[in-house]
């Protein structure tokens, strides 16, 4: 590795997309040279305002390319696997390329990286499916993930864990505008309803779950390449402490800035997402990382990103 941090050369897969997006953007802004592999597949102009930096280049290609990898390996010192089929939608969707990209490949790389290359790899705190009522999930916790989406990121966490130079974070519910935006995501969709209908029904809205900013994911990774040596080896989560809320919860957060928002829990009906969580960050904590945003910053920000985004096809889904 390069004395200076900010001579380290990074790839990242699938860094077009809406974590890959803002992060790319930070990386370049703190010194870093960034190699991006990204397949492009929702046709994504995202990364245009970084195509006039010096340390930045694309490669348009698939992460689950055996030789394409093994080029750009050769280059760099650190690699974030971001490329992922994201949610449990999606998945269900189509398994087989799930598994390929969000398990398979990143085993995959694990496997032609050598053991001085460093590994960040972003993968879910949906690991921990349904938790105990009232009590904390930990990085201590089973996990049990209960979508394909949740058992294929588990895997790859593990993989990139045993290669022995990796860090994982399990990220809560991401939300916050990014220039390959997904109207899609819990916090994200309920705030475009609130702006585009002015309601939202609610199925099971007692399920908790925690949050996070894409900035302050963004900010998660580039503490982890500050402090890589002491965080190596080890799952992190990483959210807002004070943000284990239920949907209805949530909903009441945006009614305050949003104020003819209207919510009402649906008498009958299921939710097919049954993840069900409180969670502890305690352990990104004790590194001296501290997030940034509050779910009222994101849906203030939020507000005004629906000004320009007028649909939902900036989705997953």
């Amino acid at each position: 590795m390069p004395n200076k941090t900010t001579e380290a050369k990074i790839l990242i897969t699938g860094g077009a997309g809406y974590i890959g997006s803002v992060l790319t953007r930070v990386l370049l802004d703190n010194g870093y040279r960034v190699t991006v592999l990204d397949a492009f597949k929702f046709r994504q102009p995202s990364l245009l305002d970084c195509c006039a930096e010096p340390s930045f280049e694309v490669v348009r290609g698939d992460c689950r390319d055996e030789r394409t990898l093994k080029d750009l390996l050769k280059n760099a010192d650190v690699v974030i696997p971001l490329a992922a089929l994201v949610g449990a939608p999606l998945c269900d969707r189509d398994p087989i390329a799930a598994e390929t990209t969000n398990q398979t490949a990143v085993e995959m790389l694990c496997k032609q990286a050598s053991k001085d290359q460093r590994i960040l790899i972003p993968t879910t705190n949906s690991g921990y499916g349904v938790g105990e009522k009232g009590k904390f999930c930990t990085e201590e916790t089973p996990i049990r993930p209960i979508s394909l989406y949740g058992r294929t990121k588990m895997a790859a966490e593990r993989a990139v864990l045993e290669h022995g130079n990796g860090i994982s974070f399990r990220l809560a519910t991401v939300f916050g505008a990014s220039p390959r935006m997904r109207v899609d995501l819990l916090v994200n969709d309920f705030v475009y309803r609130a702006v585009k209908d002015r309601a939202v029904v609610l199925f099971e809205g007692h399920f908790k779950r925690n949050y996070v900013h894409i900035r302050d994911v963004a900010g998660v990774f580039l503490h982890g390449l500050k402090n890589f040596e002491k965080m190596k080896g080890k799952p992190y989560n990483v959210g807002l402490d004070d943000a284990n809320l239920s949907k209805m919860e949530l909903c009441q957060t945006i009614k305050k800035i949003l104020p003819k928002f209207v919510f009402i829990e649906a008498p009958v009906g299921e939710d097919p997402d049954k993840r069900d969580y409180i969670v502890s960050n305690a352990r990104i904590l004790a590194t001296g990382f501290r997030p940034k945003f509050s779910i009222e910053d994101g849906v203030r920000e939020l507000v005004k990103c629906y000004k320009i985004v007028q649909d939902t096809s900036h989705a997953n889904v």
